[in-house]
């Protein structure tokens, strides 16, 4: 059986400690600030960049380069590996058909005998990176690519994700709401909740007044789904936008509520916080499909 190599994009928000630890590959996501591109992690600090932003900055995202995606592809497979890719939700980006495109025509032209597959999570941020800490836990008990593979794509939709926004303005610069609602929202203290679809497509699961009860939400969001998947909850995700203190005060609520401890904390990249903007704040988990 050849052995197999797991790769993703920098969109799964995995610590670069928790990356090199597991000999994990990634494809950079990129962004850009002005006449300025950044690739995956390459730029301005997560602090820095929401400083940024706070302070007027537009940045935009883009997708992979397939040049890139190529060349990490043909290394691998030069070692005579093949390939299991986790990609960032197909709903959200055109990233994950770029690679599909690439590994498609590597495979059909130039190794014929390789495998590379391309599963879409369906995800966002550490939600994409519960399913890669899986997948390399699977191949770390003797999982063959295939079964890994299977098991994703079967369970793909049962990693639940919501999340908050402090500043509405930054939906509005979107396009996810109007500015009479940001407008309206903001002088009413109004936090919208946000969550993922079965489809990876973003959906609104509406307003909460206050900042506090828009993080319990989250937590109340977990109670609901969670019961069933305790078992795959060896390890649930909280992502931020320059707001650690709330996601601290949301991994207590975790803790206190269901005795889960382990919890991954981690920043919203560039490349996603460009939508969400500064004080975006997300929990994620397995539990009952969205």
């Amino acid at each position: 059986m050849r052995t197999y190599q797991i790769v993703t994009d920098t969109n799964s928000d995995l610590p670069q400690s928790y990356v090199k630890e597991h000999g994990l590959v990634e494809v950079p996501q990129y962004y850009s600030i002005g006449e300025e591109i950044y690739e995956g992690s390459a730029g301005p600090s997560p602090a820095e960049f929401y400083r940024m932003m706070r302070g007027g900055s537009m940045p935009k995202s883009q997708a992979v380069n397939p040049a890139v995606v190529e060349k990490t592809f043909r290394e691998i497979l030069e070692a005579r590996k093949d390939i299991l890719y986790i990609s960032f939700s197909s709903a959200l980006s055109g990233s994950c058909d770029i690679v599909r495109m690439v590994a498609k025509q590597l495979v059909e032209e130039e190794y014929p005998n390789a495998a590379i597959e391309v599963v879409d999570s369906l995800c966002v941020s550490l939600g994409e990176g519960l399913l890669v800490n899986k997948a390399l836990t699977m191949q770390a008990q003797g999982k063959a690519l295939a079964e890994v593979r299977d098991w994703l794509v079967e369970n793909a939709a049962h990693v639940c994700v919501k999340f908050t926004v402090d500043d509405l303005f930054h939906l509005q610069r979107g396009g996810r709401v109007s500015k009479a609602t940001a407008v309206v929202g903001s002088v009413l203290n109004l936090k919208p909740v946000l969550k993922l679809t079965p489809e990876g497509k973003l959906e609104a699961a509406g307003t909460v007044r206050g900042r506090k009860k828009s993080l319990t939400a989250l937590v109340d969001y977990m109670a609901e789904k969670m019961p069933g998947y305790e078992a795959l909850n060896d390890m649930v995700a909280i992502v931020h936008g320059d707001c650690l203190e709330d996601a601290q005060f949301v991994a207590k609520q975790v803790t206190e509520r269901f005795g889960i401890e382990n919890i991954m904390i981690g920043d919203v990249n560039p490349s996603i916080g460009v939508h969400s903007g500064p004080g975006a704040l997300g929990l994620l988990f397995f539990g009952k499909e969205r």
